[in-house]
């Protein structure tokens, strides 16, 4: 019967192929006879509408038959991501694709508060994510090479190597003589293998049974009868902090330097002979020496030496982008190699130019030009005003953009443009599964009707408030512990109080500057908005502590004292709108729900001139939480008058009073 069914769409495929191709998909006759009911019940199957197929072998006999070249099969797309992909995960009574299983299954991590499929849960049933369940304490792992308990990076047979320690080399073991992967004994500096590191046995000093550190296996020594290897000055530069085996890490990346960069010499270019002083003089010089080691940072600086490759921005727009070239355009123009300019700006230029020229249609191209250059652009320009822009507004842009052609390939797919597109075929297109971006693309269909390219008109979605309930009590609990917690580090208690007391958002925090902090003799004010904000105690003392021992995480061609109060990652960056989320998850804070919790009870205590004025928000914003909140200042400026002549009114018949009294 399956082979009537299959042979009715192509009359040409080969019985001798079906049968194989059903064979292999159900090998037990209960499972053909199970396949041959699904089918003969429901024949469109076969023709696309294999999701809603009873049995997963449904799915494997079309993908042998489409792999059989057997006309007349379609090979179901998911029905949520509409990709025609493999689909055999049972999901509300169609078969899904295993994207859609997991976006179903997502739940916020526990630990980072990260909206992910958990990968496990903890002792109290509550979900943890992959990046939670690899960097657990429970789950580190003592490294063969380094004996430090680390995120496990290489399994190897003789054990788990860190991200940090490269693979082991073949040497002698210094205890028991053998070659093998050994790695090197921070008391000894001698190789020893990982079988050795976990020997155990009866010291021949002093007799105690303890873990084998030196000696041999027929003399082995523990760590208190093992003298430490005679190294106590680098052979290099006689560095008398170093009492390690081999050369010093400056001399180390010095030696590194001179490989790539060559020796010093008035030939270098003085971009990269301030670079090569930074990288030799840096506070952390094995951070710098891996970084140098980086097959993405290497090459570049070996052909930035010798002249391959000119030192300017547009010969290193030539190269692949990647994050590694990134942060080395960052550390040059940190030291000084190369000028600072828009970074965000120019990576959305190159993505609109690229954009532009791979739209075949001219007339699509035509007014994709005017929304993303004329439109976009300029306005993102005059908006900022010669300040850069932000990683926020390059994905809006960006999003905006694709939300746009997005559109118009729907129209071109179904003989449409602007100019006839009507509302009922925008009425299609809203409720049309395959289309994609259908929230974003409204600020495209409504640029395009202000600009009489269309008739159609999307209205924009009205803002009535935050969608998360406000837990006002948990706020104050989580500021008290910010507040008294001295275990926890000044910048993230700072952060999160900016965040809990003040409503600004990560993204407002980690652009405040160093300027914005006016630190007196007695009080602290911080600059939010126009008027500036008298931080009270212990707030002002944490923001005391912040200012002057900031500090990033960049290693290389960071500027010091950093201008940022919330130094990053990256030479002259601020800290990320994301890593700063990151860290205020890690305290219990998630920080659009508690900014909503704290501009709800602001807006209730603060008129909203004064509350724009503070916070640094728009009059409208202030305006629309002041009417969400239900507080009514309407009336402020009449009551405060009305006080202040109730109060006159109050001193004037107390005088009257003594008047009376005295006559």
């Amino acid at each position: 019967m399956i082979g009537a069914l299959i042979t009715e769409l192509d009359p040409q495929a080969l019985q001798e192929v079906i049968a194989d191709a059903v064979h292999r998909a159900a090998p037990r006759p209960s499972y053909q006879q199970k396949l041959a009911w699904a089918l003969e019940s429901n024949p469109s199957l076969l023709t696309g509408d294999g999701h809603l197929a009873p049995h997963r072998a449904i799915l494997r006999l079309i993908d042998l038959l489409h792999e059989a070249d057997v006309t007349g099969i379609v090979r179901p797309s998911c029905p949520g991501c509409h990709r025609v992909v493999r689909i055999d995960k049972p999901l509300d009574g169609q078969r899904v694709c295993r994207t859609c299983i997991s976006h179903s299954r997502i739940e916020e991590c526990s630990g980072c508060g990260a909206r992910r499929e958990p990968a496990t849960r903890d002792d109290h049933g509550r979900p943890l994510c992959p990046n939670c369940l690899v960097s657990d304490p429970a789950n580190l792992e003592t490294c063969i090479n380094c004996g430090r308990r680390k995120v496990v990076s290489t399994r190897t047979p003789d054990g788990p190597l860190c991200p940090s320690c490269p693979a082991l080399p073949t040497m002698a073991c210094s205890i028991c003589g053998e070659e093998k992967p050994c790695g090197t004994s921070r008391t000894t500096g001698r190789p020893w293998c990982p079988e050795c590191q976990r020997l155990s046995a009866s010291c021949s000093a002093c007799g105690g049974v303890a873990a084998v550190v030196s000696g041999t296996l027929t003399e082995p020594l523990c760590v208190d009868c093992t003298a430490p290897e005679v190294w106590h000055t680098c052979p290099t530069c006689d560095d008398p902090d170093y009492p390690h085996p081999g050369q010093c890490a400056r001399c180390l990346i010095n030696r590194r330097l001179n490989e790539l960069l060559g020796p010093p010499s008035d030939a270098l270019h003085p971009g990269l002979e301030a670079l090569r002083h930074n990288i030799a003089t840096t506070e952390h010089p094995i951070t710098a020496r891996r970084w140098l080691n980086k097959p993405s940072v290497s090459p570049v600086l070996s052909d930035l030496a010798v002249g391959r490759r000119a030192l300017t921005h547009e010969a290193l727009d030539e190269l692949p982008d990647s994050p590694p070239l990134s942060h080395l355009r960052q550390v040059l123009v940190g030291v000084g190699a190369l000028p600072e300019r828009d970074e965000y700006m120019v990576r959305l230029e190159r993505f609109l130019t690229g954009l532009l020229a791979s739209h075949q249609d001219p007339e699509q191209r035509k007014v994709l030009h005017r929304y993303a250059i004329w439109h976009l652009l300029r306005r993102l320009r005059r908006r900022n005003n010669g300040r850069p822009i932000t990683p926020q507004q390059f994905i809006s842009a960006r999003q905006r953009t694709h939300a746009a052609v997005a559109f118009l390939n729907w129209l071109a797919a179904h003989d449409l443009t602007l100019e006839i597109c009507r509302q009922p075929d925008l009425d299609r297109w809203l409720t049309d599964d395959s289309a994609t971006y259908r929230q974003t693309a409204g600020h495209f269909i409504r640029w395009a009707r202000t600009n009489k390219l269309t008739t159609v008109h999307v209205p924009a979605v009205r803002w009535n408030g935050p969608t998360q309930p406000l837990d006002d009590e948990h706020r104050w609990n989580v500021a008290r512990r910010l507040l008294h917690d001295y275990t926890l580090k000044p910048e993230d208690r700072l952060a999160g109080l900016l965040l809990l007391l003040y409503a600004q958002g990560a993204s407002a925090i980690s652009r405040l500057t160093i300027e914005d902090v006016e630190v007196g003799a007695q009080e602290v004010r911080l600059h939010l908005g126009d008027a500036p904000v008298q931080l009270p105690e212990p707030v002002a003392a944490l923001a005391r502590a912040v200012a002057a021992n900031r500090k990033g995480h960049a290693t290389i061609g960071a500027l010091a004292p950093s201008p940022w109060l919330f130094p990053g990652g990256q030479p002259g960056r601020p800290i990320s709108t994301t890593q700063l989320t990151h860290r205020l998850n890690q305290l219990g804070i998630r920080p659009n729900q508690a900014r909503s919790t704290a501009l709800f009870q602001l807006a209730t205590q603060i008129p909203a001139a004064i509350l724009a004025r503070t916070l640094g928000i728009h009059t409208d914003v202030a305006v629309a939480w002041q009417r969400l909140s239900a507080g009514d200042w309407a009336t402020y400026a009449a009551e405060i008058s009305h006080r202040a002549s109730r109060h006159d009114h109050e001193i004037a018949s107390g005088d009257r009073c003594r008047d009376s009294r005295h006559e």
